[in-house]
Parts: structure tokens; C-alpha cells; sequence
């Protein structure tokens, strides 16, 4: 068993540490303090938001000491250079005829997601659309038509896919494959798999970082098993 300590002077607390060789895996505490089962030759993976992931082998003075001390690097997001100029006159109209504009950029063009649609429908109670003095006939259609139903539904499926798509970035593809042996074409699957059978959506919302792991460990085997059935029935799937 390895104790380590995190070495940085701040955000220390909740960095992942994960044996990838064993599949152990452990998250620092407030002191950057962590436990975890290693043996030489393991691999550990240490990786946080805020900081570059770490790739360290587990050496023989390591298992000797039974310590392990980590240096994070910090992650930067680099922002270009930006010049103030200091050529204003006061006279606002003037000042703002110097200033040099750019076409508009539309977000599809560097590949960005952004919405288009009209503001999200709000979803009418069911005590409102059929209250006795003021029965909202739109509301009342919409509910027996199944449409507020659907709505429900497709709302549903977006949070559970803006969870699965912040989880990947978190964790990234990588984790999926070395440390549970989900196949990369699967970890979409994987994780909707995950939060339809657990309380996976609601412990990432939450930052419970100690419990997401667990539901990982928990039903990676499961969902191993269940493609490995899958594939035998129909061996055209990958």
C-alpha cells in the first residue's frame, strides 16, 4: 500500500489516482493525502480538471518506502496577446469611428456547438392547464396529445447526454479503455448504460468523484459481459 501526498502548495483535494494495472483507484483529500495498492511495475494515472494528467511507473524504491510524492502541472489555457491602445480622444463618436471591427463569426465555423432554436418550452402542470376557472385549452391538448410526454422525454435524453459528453472530457476515452476495457465505439453507450442503471448523473453532478468511480467499477464488468453475449449472438457487431 503507497501514501501519497500531493505536493503543490493549493488545489490539492479531489485529484484522481488510478492504478491502471491493478484498477484500484483513489481520490486525494483536502491535505493531498491519498492510499492506494500498488505493486512495482504498476502504472498510476493522476489526472485532474485543473491539471495535466501524469503517467507514473511504480519503482522498486517506491514499494521500499511505501511513499509516493506527486508534483502536479498546472494546465494553462493560453489567451493571445491583447494590446490597449491609448490613442482616445474623449469624444466618444470619434473614438468609436477608430476602432476596427471583424465579420462575425458564426460558431459552427471553429466548430463549436451552439443553440439556434427558440428559449426552452416551459411545461404547462397538470393542476394549471385543467384549473375549473381558467382552463388553458393549449396546455390541456398538449397533454392529452402526448406532446408534453415527448417533450419530457427529448429533455431527458439532452441532460443525460451533456452528462455523458462532461464525463469524457473529464475522465477522457483513455480511462474507459486501459482501466475497465470498454471498447472506444462503446463508452457513449457505456455511460447511458451507467446513468439509466445508477446514480451516476446525479453523483457527477455533485462532484461525488468517490461514488462515480465506484458505479465505473461496479459496472464495467456487467457491461463487459453483456457485449461480450451480444456479440456472440450477432458476431457482425463490434
Amino acid at each position: 500500500m503507497l501514501s501519497g501526498q500531493i505536493t503543490n502548495t493549493t488545489d490539492v483535494e479531489g485529484i484522481h489516482v488510478l492504478n491502471t494495472t491493478s484498477r484500484f483507484n483513489t481520490i486525494s483529500d483536502a491535505r493531498g493525502q491519498f492510499r492506494i495498492s500498488a505493486k512495482e511495475g504498476d502504472t498510476l494515472v493522476v489526472s485532474a480538471i485543473r491539471y495535466l494528467p501524469q503517467q507514473i511507473t511504480v519503482g522498486a524504491e517506491m514499494i521500499a518506502s511505501a511513499k509516493i510524492s506527486i508534483t502536479m502541472e498546472e494546465w494553462i489555457n493560453e489567451l493571445d496577446e491583447v494590446v490597449l491602445g491609448s490613442e482616445l480622444t474623449g469624444d466618444i463618436e470619434r473614438d468609436l469611428k477608430k476602432i476596427k471591427t471583424v465579420n462575425k463569426i458564426d460558431f459552427y465555423e471553429v466548430g463549436l456547438p451552439g443553440f439556434t432554436g427558440v428559449p426552452e418550452e416551459k411545461i404547462v402542470p397538470v393542476a394549471a392547464a385543467f384549473f375549473p376557472t381558467n382552463v388553458n385549452i393549449e396546455a390541456v391538448y398538449k397533454y392529452i396529445s402526448g406532446y408534453y410526454k415527448k417533450l419530457k422525454k427529448q429533455r431527458k435524453w439532452e441532460r443525460q447526454n451533456n452528462t455523458v459528453a462532461s464525463v469524457i472530457g473529464l475522465y477522457t476515452s483513455e480511462f474507459f479503455v486501459q482501466s475497465y476495457h470498454i471498447p472506444k465505439n462503446r463508452i457513449y453507450d457505456f455511460l447511458l448504460f451507467c446513468i439509466e442503471t445508477t446514480s451516476l448523473q446525479k453523483a457527477f453532478l455533485d462532484k461525488n468523484f468517490n461514488e462515480v468511480l465506484s458505479i465505473f467499477s461496479i459496472k464495467a464488468p456487467e457491461y463487459v459481459d453483456r457485449l461480450a453475449v451480444e456479440t456472440q449472438n450477432d458476431p457482425k457487431k463490434e
